[in-house]
């Protein structure tokens, strides 16, 4: 396999540092916007917040407040974003978790949960704790050194204590129990710790490896009901043999082979059944509670982009609008990188993360599962 070649390996770890980064939002001149509260919809779906953990899928900002190289603090990311403003957010513009908040009428933008200066009323309408390049497996936050899942665990507990202390305890609590908790991570996992280096492989099996972050996702699910959360959606994973990171690694042919690559695309797959079922023995085991638990699929959603682009008016759905790896002989997307000319006609922004076109397809895709467990259904 080409990632456990030397030089793959060298390649993947330079895309660990420069990929996995975020960046505080900076608004009018460097000053951080208050986040506008919208009329929530009257469909019957009332949110009282939207609380994010995971990866630089949903990460909106935190690394850039930590001792990591992790950092992507520069154009062109944001190119498409409010005041074409780079804002942590791994993509050109909005992410998934924006979306949700928006169309809630929860707020426009969910913050980072590690600025500074967040007021009362952006936290009690919810934050992100994400962090880009991390995952379920603690080894994975320590590869890029950002903030692991269990930390993130430890910032919601404080961040709990201080609406408590700022609001308290029953109104910390009711907000808590009719927010919709959003968990999207794993890919890292495979990617950058499994695949990407030598140590998980010599002591687990791809199938082992599955259930061993399984464990981890049931035990960090359990832990937030523990905290109160009654909503808890959990994104699996993408078809990760279509990154193109992945193709750009693995590929006979990268110039010319840019198909993907289907081993990856397996693992992921399977993941996701396994999680799917998981997921339903612990809402089922906590329905008394009025627990909704639900997984969010966003494997078909990219997978019907990429198999046929034209019907979504898509052009390039394996390389990236910004920094295409070797096919551009670059493997980051920063102020130096070739960026394409419209990134609406591409699905992936970077060698990983998506478009917000492209994310907001899959939003609209997923948006029945997400109103599920906001209805409780």
């Amino acid at each position: 396999m080409a990632l456990s070649k030397e030089h793959g390996l060298a390649l993947l770890l330079n895309h660990i540092i420069v990929f996995y980064v975020t960046l505080v939002p900076v608004f009018n001149g460097g000053v951080c916007t208050r986040i506008l509260t919208l009329q929530r919809p009257s469909n019957g779906s009332s949110v009282s917040a939207v609380i994010v953990f995971g990866d630089s899928t949903v990460d909106t900002g935190n690394n850039d407040y930590i001792n990591t190289l992790s950092k992507g603090n520069v154009p062109p990311y944001g190119q498409d974003f409010v005041n074409h403003t780079p804002t942590g957010r791994f993509s050109n513009g909005r992410l998934i978790p924006d979306l949700i908040a928006s169309y809630f009428g929860v707020k426009e933008l969910v913050p980072p949960y590690l600025d500074p200066s967040l007021s009362t009323e952006d936290l009690m309408t919810g934050v992100c704790f994400a962090s880009a390049g991390s995952g379920y497996d603690p080894f994975t936050a320590e590869i890029p050194n950002v903030i692991s899942m269990k930390k993130q665990l430890q910032y919601f507990k404080a961040y709990r204590k201080r609406l408590e202390m700022a609001i308290g305890k029953d109104r910390t609590r009711n907000i808590i129990n009719e927010a919709l908790f959003v968990i999207s991570c794993g890919t890292n996992d495979f990617i950058n710790n499994y695949y990407g280096l030598p140590f998980r492989r010599q002591s687990f099996t791809p199938q082992m490896y599955q259930q061993f972050i399984l464990n981890h996702v049931k035990n960090f699910t359990q832990t937030l009901l523990n905290q109160g959360a009654r909503r808890i959606a959990v994104v699996g994973l993408p078809p990760m043999g279509c990154l193109p990171v992945v193709i750009n690694l693995n590929s006979g042919d990268p110039f010319e082979d840019r198909g993907c690559i289907e081993e990856f695309s397996s693992v992921a797959w399977n993941y996701n059944k396994m999680l799917q079922k998981e997921l339903g023995k612990m809402e089922k085991s906590t329905q008394s509670l009025g627990v909704v638990i639900n997984y969010i699929d966003i494997y078909n959603p990219l997978m019907q982009m990429i198999k046929a682009p034209t019907s979504f008016g898509f052009e390039d759905v394996n390389s990236g609008c910004c920094g295409t790896g070797i096919v551009k002989v670059s493997f980051s997307c920063n102020m130096n990188s070739y960026v394409c000319p419209d990134a609406s006609k591409y699905v992936f922004w970077d060698l990983v993360h998506p478009t917000e076109r492209a994310y907001s397809i899959v939003f609209d895709a997923v948006l029945p599962s997400i109103v599920a467990v906001v209805k409780g259904i």
